[in-house]
């Protein structure tokens, strides 16, 4: 629905100009000074404005700089009675689309706003390209049956509305599955938000999803939308849906019931069109059994199932994404000796193709010459890192930097469970040299998450 936004302090030029635009089929609001039209800006999904230059308490060229600081997907077109040359010629380079004088004429109205349309489009278009030229980029590489059978599926369930839910390891390429449905799609052209619930914090994860009105909580200085309706006309790639709070739960099955959404703090219904992919690498079968996932909302979510199987079982695909990453990466003629193969099979790749990923940039900074044998894999991959000693202030040997696992058999359980996860994160932190990023890709979790444990545990993060 695009929709349109007059500010002009003139009753007749607001319902003349709302009357033609909204005679082609234009959804139009009016406002008759700036700061009255900053409101609406602020709930509404605004497409272009139309903007009178003499304006009461705000001019319309000081708007005009507000306006494509806070909204820049929009297109302005500003008006005039008392148009000159200087004063069009300032309001372009402020960011105008085009400058008209009144009297308005018909023709040229919905020209100039059929033309601020496409340009808005095309921005859009652009800007979502720069941003993902890379992933948009990419294929699912693969010639494993699996692979095939997923390529299909897509195939066969892009052109269509229905949800997907996407399931596998972390590392095994969910999100580039979600990308190629919407890429597939009808709603190609229209945005891709991809949302990970794991990474936002269940406080906020309402407001990103729904957006807030001004004073719906302490931080709220201003409106915001949310992804759904950043989304809106497109697809909406929830990831890690398996982490997401039962009260935000709840209003994405009311948004998928009723295509309608509340901002948080808000009474207005918000139509939406939108289509839902989903992942995890949870068993959310087994979370609806426990009570930490709605039974309604996994059935409305699982249309149509999509399962991304793990590398180690997708074997035949090794070689042919390592060299494909190696391409990528500018590393020349890189080649696989006889003895790569094999050890590329028998690893089981518990990090998937995101550790196949890394491989290959470490191949590329810390290998010479262009054949990658077995032992050359071996030592990159580092499976059994030795550490070093340290020497205590006496100069007699310590305990080794990785951290000796203590029993835990005689303990109770909820004490074991944390002695466990405890020394399960120490004993990782120092396989990985102390990194934090390094530390949670290898266990499979977020860094934020990894720095909220060593900080429940007081586990010292320096090198």
């Amino acid at each position: 629905m695009t929709k349109i936004l007059i500010i002009d302090d003139e009753p007749g030029i607001r319902k003349t100009l709302a009357s033609i635009l909204e005679d082609e089929g234009y959804t139009v609001l009016t406002a008759e000074d700036a700061l009255v039209g900053r409101e609406i800006l602020e709930k509404e999904t605004i497409n272009l404005i139309f903007l009178d230059v003499l304006l009461p308490k705000m001019g319309g060229l000081e708007a005009l700089e507000q306006f494509r600081k806070d909204w820049p997907a929009g297109e302005v077109v500003m008006i005039s009675g008392h148009a000159n040359v200087d004063m069009a010629v300032r309001a372009v380079k402020i960011g105008a689309f085009d400058f008209m004088e009144k009297p308005l004429s018909l023709d040229r109205v919905l020209m100039v706003c059929r033309n601020a349309l496409t340009m808005q489009k095309l921005r859009i278009e652009n800007t979502s390209l720069k941003k993902n030229v890379k992933v948009q980029g990419e294929e699912i590489i693969g010639i494993s049956q699996p692979i095939q059978h997923i390529r299909e599926l897509i195939r066969q369930a892009a052109p269509s509305d229905a949800r997907i839910l996407i399931t596998g390891e972390n590392g095994t390429g969910k999100e580039l599955a979600a990308r190629a449905i919407h890429r597939l799609s009808d709603r190609a052209d229209r945005p891709f938000v991809e949302v990970n619930c794991a990474a936002i914090p269940d406080t906020l994860i309402e407001s990103e999803l729904f957006g807030h009105e001004k004073g719906a909580f302490t931080d709220a200085i201003s409106s915001r939308r949310g992804r759904f309706e950043i989304a809106n006309g497109g697809t909406i790639f929830l990831d890690e849906i398996g982490d997401m709070s039962l009260s935000a739960q709840a209003k994405v099955l009311r948004v998928i019931q009723e295509q309608k959404l509340e901002r948080v703090g808000g009474e207005k219904t918000i139509e939406t069109d939108i289509r839902i992919v989903a992942a995890t690498n949870k068993d959310l079968e087994a979370a609806c059994e426990n009570g930490s996932f709605r039974r309604d909302l996994f059935f409305r979510l699982n249309v149509i199932p999509l399962y991304v199987p793990a590398l180690r079982e997708r074997k035949d695909d090794i070689p042919i994404l390592l060299l494909h990453f190696l391409r990528e990466l500018d590393a020349g003629n890189i080649e696989l000796e006889n003895d790569a193969i094999p050890f590329l099979y028998d690893y089981e790749w518990p990090g998937n193709v995101r550790e196949l990923r890394n491989l290959a940039e470490r191949i590329v900074v810390m290998h010479t010459g262009n054949k990658v044998g077995a032992g050359v894999l071996k030592n990159l991959i580092q499976k059994k890192p030795e550490f070093s000693e340290k020497k205590s202030n006496s100069g007699a040997k310590g305990d080794s930097q990785i951290p000796e696992i203590q029993t835990i058999v005689d303990l109770n359980y909820n004490n074991a469970k944390e002695l466990f996860e405890k020394q399960y994160l120490e004993y990782q932190l120092a396989r990985n040299d102390g990194v934090i990023s390094r530390t949670a890709e290898a266990i499979g979790i977020y860094p934020s998450n990894l720095h909220a444990k060593l900080k429940k545990f007081g586990i010292r993060t320096e090198r």
